[in-house]
């Protein structure tokens, strides 16, 4: 990776980009950045507290100009929040900012990965299955739009994922954007956008 070269890393919550992108920054030897511990260190409060206080709404608006901050660096990889594909600015400055990776996984997967995680406002419900596959239904068009590459998370660990992103990228970098993950040794299955 170029040293101006930023990624992003969107999807559901449950979907790893917080391990995943830790994990690739380590490997790229660039700066790992979660945009919702962003917000929490500059408001001094939990996620589940802002919700309380400022509704979806106030937590979306410091989403948004956190990752606006976020993108004008460089050599960064940001996990950003599940939501932050909801608003159009910002989706519209992730693009020329870095590359985009969409981390998909399936609605049941994203649940069992989340379903013990009392730090989830918006999964704070009577059903929070079905409030994942509302979600998702809403998000994956969001997500995909915004996508220079969508990665299926399936079952492969952390680790694997990033071998399979440190590949394929090493591919981009060589000039070869629609190099496909044939590498013998991963099952991630990941797309060209």
């Amino acid at each position: 990776m170029t040293p101006r070269q930023n990624i992003f890393l969107v999807g559901m919550m449950g979907a790893g980009k917080s391990a995943v992108g830790r994990q690739l920054a380590a490997r790229l030897r660039l700066s790992f950045f979660d945009s919702d511990h962003e917000i929490q260190a500059r408001t001094g409060v939990s996620i589940p507290v802002i919700f309380e206080v400022e509704g979806d709404a106030g937590f979306r608006r410091r989403e948004e100009q956190v990752l606006d901050e976020l993108s004008q660096r460089d050599g960064i990889v940001v996990a950003t929040g599940g939501g932050a594909v909801l608003s159009a600015l910002t989706r519209a400055r992730l693009k020329p900012r870095g590359l985009t990776i969409y981390l998909h996984a399936k609605a049941h997967d994203l649940w069992l990965r989340t379903r013990n995680d009392r730090n989830r406002p918006l999964l704070d419900c009577a059903d929070p299955r079905k409030r994942l596959e509302d979600l998702l239904l809403v998000r994956d068009p969001l997500y995909r739009e915004v996508a220079d590459l969508v990665v299926e998370t399936g079952r492969p660990s952390v680790t694997r994922l990033v071998d399979a992103l440190a590949l394929q990228l090493a591919d981009f970098e060589a000039g070869d954007p629609d190099a496909t993950m044939d590498h013998g040794q991963v099952p991630a299955s990941l797309d060209r956008a």
